[in-house]
């Protein structure tokens, strides 16, 4: 993993907004199987596009944009069998919070447009099994082909982190949720391994450490409840990354993806702790929303392991505001200050495509953030490099 040896990095988390004509290929495909070639095809041309955007940003640790994904999560159920099912139960995530009918208001901007590419929740039915690889072995493939030549450090793909599959993908086969847990890591192991014997680095996107608070089962119980299930899905994770090498590994924790109160939110100085026990060479945080601005003060308490790359989100996700350069260069000296200048990689919040339907930015500007991102780490860095 590279490190701001004489300069600021730049990266961000990994989904980037889809071509118009992409999504379309993808929902085409979704209802006609036959269309995989064509589909692939464009994943292959959309990946040299997004790579060729993000170096005009600036940005220095680049992805594939997560491309050829209907979401950050829900990718797995075309490479693992087992997942055949469909769990029409609602959501356990409490959107509303403290402001009862916010979810039902935000929907009227959406016209009331159904996903296309979810009904209910993908469901385990049956034993999990690595199915196909293809599609991972090609995204791997167009990002180094992308890569091959262009002025970036380095490339990393996006995965689903063990937890956020087994939360997010309902189990009616395996007996205990423990069981259950094991067989997902068992399968992601693969997926991990894969990106990490193609040189790339692996990022693991665990929303789950975070979000996960505020579900039915967690939001009233005390929080040692909730670090208990957060313990399991951390000795899950880190047997599935056994024999990679910590410094091709992130780890990304978020409040999810979406611009809502965000007033029941866990604070990251009850979970950074545990977040630290993942075997991660660096740990992607959220910071920039109103909500988790301010938490750049729990790394006053809490040391930074030595080695360790901490990559704050400077940038949020969620808004169409372009944040000035200024504004990016006094957070990034800010972190800069307390875990040190070469530990310190500039990202974004969030994911700006976390799903296929769904754009919470106007696309143009999305690229407008990154650009001023990598503005904001240049002043930053002659501040830190005088």
């Amino acid at each position: 993993m590279k490190r701001s040896t004489d300069r600021i990095l730049t990266t961000h988390t990994g989904s980037l907004p889809r071509p118009d004509d992409l999504v379309e290929l993808l929902q085409a495909r979704m209802q006609d199987p036959s269309r995989d070639p064509a589909f692939r095809e464009r994943v292959h041309t959309a990946i040299g596009e997004v790579v060729d955007k993000q170096v005009e940003a600036g940005i220095d640790v680049i992805s594939d944009g997560e491309m050829g994904k209907p979401s950050f999560v829900h990718y797995i159920r075309d490479r693992v069998s087992g997942f055949e099912g469909t769990d029409q139960q609602p959501s356990q995530m409490d959107f509303d919070g403290d402001y009862p009918g916010y979810t039902a208001w935000r929907r009227r901007d959406m016209a009331g447009r159904p996903n296309p590419f979810f009904v209910g929740r993908p469901e385990c039915i049956a034993p999990l099994a690595w199915k196909d690889s293809k599609p991972l072995e090609d995204d791997i493939s167009s990002l180094k082909a992308a890569m091959s030549g262009r002025p970036v450090a380095e490339g990393f793909v996006p995965c689903a982190s063990v937890g956020i599959v087994a939360q997010r993908m309902a189990n009616a086969y395996y007996p205990t949720y423990e069981q259950y847990l094991q067989a997902v890591a068992e399968v992601m192991k693969i997926e991990y391994h894969t990106i990490a014997d193609a040189g790339l680095l692996v990022q693991i996107d665990a929303p789950e450490m975070c979000i996960d608070r505020a579900i039915a089962e967690f939001r009233d119980a005390p929080i040692s409840k909730f670090h208990q299930r957060q313990e399991l899905w951390v000795e899950a994770l880190n047997y599935a990354l056994e024999g990679i090498p910590q410094d091709q590994v992130r780890f990304h924790v978020c409040w999810g993806n979406g611009e809502a109160p965000h007033t029941r939110d866990v604070e990251l100085k009850d979970i950074v702790n545990i977040v630290l026990k993942v075997n991660a060479g660096a740990y992607a945080v959220e910071a920039s929303n109103p909500r988790h601005a301010h938490e750049w003060k729990v790394w006053q308490d809490v040391k930074l392991p030595e080695g360790k790359v901490l990559i704050p989100g400077v940038i949020d996700s969620v808004t169409n505001f372009v944040e000035h350069p200024e504004l990016v260069a006094d957070r990034i000296v800010t972190y800069a200050n307390i875990v040190g200048r070469a530990n310190v990689i500039a990202g974004t919040d969030c994911g700006f495509g976390t799903s296929a339907n769904t754009q919470n930015i106007y696309p143009p500007i999305v690229w407008g953030k990154l650009k001023s991102l990598s503005e904001g780490a240049a002043l930053a860095s002659k501040r830190l490099w005088p």
